[in-house]
């Protein structure tokens, strides 16, 4: 089953281990995003800057033994998801479960925040909207306005009523 097509379908692995390899197979095939292999930090630090993730899974081992780097590692990462991830724990079948949990819940936070994006503009423009439409409102009460201004004040007035 094919997961559903994002703008970023790539997946960073960083591990040494001989085994990664056929886990980055395993998320390809089961999952169809592409999967880059980095042996250590310095080529995981070159993918990072070529490219943009969605994930970079970083194998536990590298990242205890050097947390300095693993700090960099994420730093670099941007907006990709971090999972650091126990090989001798945890299986592809599992990484592949948790990988297309953090992946889900990822777009249901950028749709949650896309909509709350809109409601925050459709509020800001109906406020300006009706700000406007007071003054315009003041201004034709107040003082006699020149024919010309009245025509547009009324114009504009008649269009947002509609």
């Amino acid at each position: 089953m094919k997961e559903k097509a994002s703008a970023v379908q790539r997946v960073l692995l960083i591990s040494a281990l001989s085994g990664a390899k056929n886990c980055a197979a395993a998320i390809m095939q089961q999952m169809g995003l592409d999967v880059e292999v980095a042996p250590g930090r310095r080529e995981a630090l070159e993918a990072l800057r070529t490219g943009s993730f969605a994930a970079v899974i970083v194998e536990d081992s590298l990242a205890e033994g050097d947390p300095r780097g693993a700090e960099v590692l994420w730093k670099m990462a941007g907006l990709a998801i971090p999972m650091q991830v126990n090989f001798a724990l945890t299986g592809s079948a599992r990484l592949i479960r948790d990988l297309r949990a953090a992946l889900a819940r990822r777009e249901q936070e950028q749709g949650a925040a896309q909509r709350a994006a809109l409601r925050a503009v459709e509020s800001e423009l109906r406020n300006t909207l009706s700000g406007l439409l007071l003054h315009t409102q003041l201004a034709l009460r107040e003082s006699p306005p020149s024919p010309q201004l009245e025509q547009r004040l009324r114009r504009w007035q008649s269009w947002r009523e509609t």
